[in-house]
């Protein structure tokens, strides 16, 4: 395990983070952490900025986001030998031959040797199938997202099978799960399919179909929300590396979903036993590795999301085995164009989705004519870098769901729809859901849709440097309970068609941040605060563009 998991001092870190906004003010000497700010063009630090410099790992309300990502949010993915090129394996690049099964292959024989990368050469090669990433340290790469293209001709329903919702009703889980390239471990993925053909809808996390594939590995003492290092009472299955999950339980009172919402008056006095949905998606399970394990104090790669009480029954567990170490790169995934679906009836042409995995990524792809564009199911610790949702437009360009932590989205676009939208569909954007925390949305453009909630308390998620041209709306059921939990911050929002819902969350999220957004006023989707009082929530810079420094937050956290 490497040791730069757990180099960081908490002087180091405070030191620099004061250097960088004392150089972003007077326009100081540049280095790599204040070359996030323009030259001659010092711009404005707001105070919470300053506040959090001296507290970055319990700020009340900015979350400390700067090891998200694959492998602590690296610059770099690995570079891995080829060991495959598809064409060996029967796929040709005529657009008309079924290239599914020889890629697949391909993958597969990689798998076999280990890891390795498989190469797409360019060309278009049609797929009639979906493409599966099972085993750890492989690397699907295509030319570029510009020279190879993969067609797809057909959806997950026709593939698989009619998927329902475990909620009930006649919805299609294929509107928010699965993709035509997918990531999950072999065994995972096997069982999520017969529990589908099987009519069995199952849970799809790190724990199994019905959540009881773990064991203990040891209890856990009580720590504090920011602490990098855990007392545990056996230390013996832990290793330096290990991924483990962190599972805290809530309570018959709630309190562990009061935590997560900032605390105080207003979750005390929410009603928390109606939300089904919401309550399903505890126990809190949060995958980590251990960087250092010295007696009984345990080290990991990440500070801890949460407090940890005894009231939760706090354990370090064992999970499903993971996805880690693969991505896929350079190439475009095309499905056949047809009309978009009625809302929640989504046939899955998706794109990619991450599941179960850990430190995997995603660079230079492009998803068009999907119903549903990039997912992290359960994914924790991933990179999507450069990627694009283009074409007739999709549900939901990008989700995060089902318990994804650490990830990090950067550099992303959603195009502008190619066709005006049927009846009856919908439009969200960049949607977090489900218990979802610590994940990251970094540069991006959206030339449609919103900053998306589906409800299920997410908490601490950071959106930063994005222009978006705010017209789509949020959903999630009444069950799943509030759109936001505590410490979500929006950060240098450039808003294109001044719409205030889910940008300016002030008046909505407990605990929260709005810092360098443009004017907004309130019109469609208009949503009222879940908690009762006052929501301890921050507005900074408001009614500028472009002058909040550090311009990006998760730049200036990693920086750190």
């Amino acid at each position: 395990m490497s040791e730069d998991y757990v180099s960081i001092t908490r002087r180091g870190l405070l030191g620099s983070a004061v250097a960088v906004a004392a150089a972003m003010v007077t326009g100081g000497p540049a280095t790599a952490a204040t070359a996030v700010a323009r030259p001659h063009d010092p711009g404005q630090v707001p105070t919470i900025w300053r506040e959090f410099t001296r507290t970055p790992f319990t700020h009340p309300q900015i979350p400390y986001v700067g090891r998200a990502g694959h492998r602590g949010g690296s610059a770099r993915f690995p570079r891995r030998p080829v060991v495959a090129d598809v064409r060996a394996y029967g796929a040709v690049a005529d657009g008309t031959t079924d290239c599914a099964p020889a890629i697949n292959r391909a993958i597969a024989a990689a798998g076999r040797a280990g890891g390795g990368t498989v190469l797409i050469p360019p060309g278009t090669f049609r797929i009639d199938g979906l493409i599966r990433i099972g085993h750890s340290n492989v690397v699907l790469r295509g030319a570029g997202s510009d020279r190879t293209k993969l067609y797809a001709t057909r959806n997950l329903t026709e593939l698989i099978g009619v998927y329902g919702s475990r909620y009930g009703g006649d919805k299609s889980s294929w509107s928010w799960a699965g993709g035509l390239i997918w990531f999950a471990p072999t065994a995972r993925w096997d069982s999520l399919v017969a529990a589908i053909k099987d009519k069995a809808w199952p849970f799809e996390g790190w724990t199994g179909n019905k959540r009881d594939e773990w064991e203990t590995l040891t209890t856990v003492a009580p720590a504090t929300r920011g602490s990098w290092s855990v007392t545990v009472a056996d230390p013996r299955p832990l290793k330096p590396g290990r991924l483990v999950l962190l599972r805290l339980a809530d309570d018959a009172d709630h309190t562990l979903l009061e935590h997560m919402s900032g605390g105080g008056p207003g979750p005390e006095a929410y009603y928390w036993d109606d939300k089904t949905k919401l309550t399903s998606y505890v126990p809190y399970e949060w995958p980590v590795r251990i960087a250092r394990v010295r007696g009984r104090k345990v080290t990991l790669e990440r500070p801890l999301p949460l407090d940890v009480r005894p009231e939760w029954d706090p354990r370090l567990t064992t999970h499903v085995e993971p996805l880690t170490g693969s991505g896929v790169e350079g190439l475009t995934l095309e499905a056949v164009e047809t009309p978009q679906s009625p809302h929640l009836l989504d046939k899955g042409y998706n794109g990619v989705v991450l599941q179960c995995a850990y430190d995997c990524w995603v660079d230079d792809v492009t998803v068009r004519h999907v119903d549903n564009g990039f997912g992290f199911v359960a994914a924790s610790a991933c990179t999507l870098r450069r990627t694009r949702v283009a074409g007739r437009g999709s549900h939901h360009p990008y989700f995060c769901r089902e318990g994804s932590h650490d990830n990090l989205v950067e550099d992303f676009t959603i195009e502008q729809r190619t066709v005006p939208a049927p009846p009856n569909t919908q439009l969200h954007g960049i949607n977090v859901e489900g218990l979802s925390s610590y994940n990251v949305w970094s540069r991006g453009d959206l030339r449609m849709g919103t900053f998306d909630s589906h409800r299920g308390l997410p908490f601490a998620n950071v959106r930063t440097d994005i222009t978006v041209d705010n017209n789509g709306r949020h959903g999630g059921d009444a069950s799943a309970g509030p759109l936001f939990g505590a410490r979500f911050t929006h950060w240098n929002i450039r808003v294109t068609n001044g719409r205030a819902g889910l940008m300016k969350i002030d008046g909505l999220a407990p605990y929260s941040a709005t810092v360098g957004l443009n004017e907004v006023t309130e019109f469609d989707q208009i949503d009222v605060p879940d908690f009762t009082g006052d929501l301890h929530s921050r507005l900074e810079l408001y009614g500028t563009t472009d002058v909040v420094r550090p311009r990006n937050l998760y730049e200036a956290q990693r920086d750190l």
